[in-house]
């Protein structure tokens, strides 16, 4: 079943194809304004905030690439098949050096390529054709920017606390499974998947916290910066990272089955705060108490402290040691964590 973003997705894209097509048609640019229709698709994203980065950088890529393009095919002489081979291995390797450097320019050997190759079947010179492809750039990239901003604008900012929530989600629903029981090793396989899972969805939000960013420039309404929020849910996913490598292995029966059921009530009180906060934010609520976190994650330490004295540490190895630590240390963070979260939630709720 199709979602309402993706409906209006589809439905800008639509309008971005069409009016690009009316507009060439309009200023009778050859073959019915093709580049200027295909750069309104591809440049089309699912925010106002990714349109602009998307154009933004295909127009970069064009230009660079019709420039350098047009003048190799203009100076050097390509009359023959031999000849048009050199010219496209001069004008498409240092192109393509540079889109390895720069993602910015990956679409500047591709048109670098139209440029050397099509201009003559066209009727065309290397130079009119490289104004031709970087006109038509311009004017599919400036209507997807306005479909994006008119036609049922997605805002990064909104898709980017949507996505804020569903990491927290997912971490709420991993840190219950990581501290479900320590006396026994976490599925390697199943740890493995929760990281990803999590890893990814916080990829996502970065890149909705950058084209947020963006948005400014055509919207200068003053909001918190998402970037904040995804560097502190990035930090949060590096506490997880921890937990799960500190409980890959089983604890020692003696402090398992003292910290057993202390870490499990901390798994179901950081879930329950996270869920909580994913809701909060998702309605522009007030952030949730993180007490009854701190209040168990004191209780542990306190149980830690009461093991230390006891030398029940004593005839541990060294690795079982170094993962009480890393758990220990993940769990201070987690406060640390916690605390900028509310605050994050509390920005947003003032909104």
């Amino acid at each position: 079943m199709l979602s309402k973003p993706n409906l209006r997705f589809c439905l800008r894209v639509t309008v971005s194809a069409l009016s690009a097509f009316t507009l060439a048609h309009f200023l009778t640019i050859p073959l019915n304004g093709l580049w200027a229709v295909l750069t309104a698709v591809v440049v089309s994203q699912m925010s106002v905030g990714g349109s602009l980065r998307a154009t933004t950088e295909y127009f970069i890529g064009t230009i660079g690439g019709a420039i350098y393009g047009g003048a190799v095919a203009a100076i050097v002489p390509h009359s023959t098949a031999l000849a048009v081979g050199g010219v496209l291995a001069l004008a498409i390797a240092p192109l393509a050096y540079a889109a390895a450097i720069n993602p910015s320019f990956r679409v500047a050997p591709f048109t670098a390529v139209l440029v050397l190759m099509i201009s003559s079947q066209l009727g065309e010179g290397p130079i009119e054709s490289a104004f031709y492809r970087s006109f038509e750039v311009a004017i599919g990239g400036a209507v997807a920017i306005a479909v994006s901003a008119l036609v049922f604008p997605s805002r990064a900012h909104a898709l980017g606390l949507e996505a804020a929530a569903r990491v927290l989600k997912q971490l709420a629903d991993a840190l219950p499974q990581l501290f479900a029981d320590v006396s026994k090793a976490v599925d390697p396989l199943k740890n493995q998947r929760i990281q990803d899972e999590i890893g990814k969805a916080v990829d996502t939000l970065e890149i909705m916290a950058a084209d947020a960013k963006r948005e400014h420039l055509i919207n200068f309404m003053a909001e918190p910066d998402p970037a904040v929020l995804a560097r502190t849910l990035l930090r949060l996913r590096h506490d997880v990272v921890i937990i799960g490598r500190a409980c890959a292995e089983p604890l020692p029966a003696i402090i398992a089955g003292r910290l057993g059921a202390l870490l499990t009530r901390i798994g179901e009180a950081a879930g329950d705060f996270l869920r909580a906060s994913a809701d909060a934010l998702k309605l522009h609520g007030h952030p949730p108490a993180v007490g009854a976190v701190e209040t168990v994650v004191l209780t542990y330490e306190a149980e830690i402290s009461a093991i230390r004295a006891a030398r029940l540490m004593q005839p541990l190895a060294s690795g079982e040691l170094e993962r009480i630590f890393a758990l220990g240390f993940a769990l201070q963070q987690f406060q640390h964590d916690f605390a900028d979260l509310a605050r994050c939630v509390q920005e947003w709720a003032k909104r």
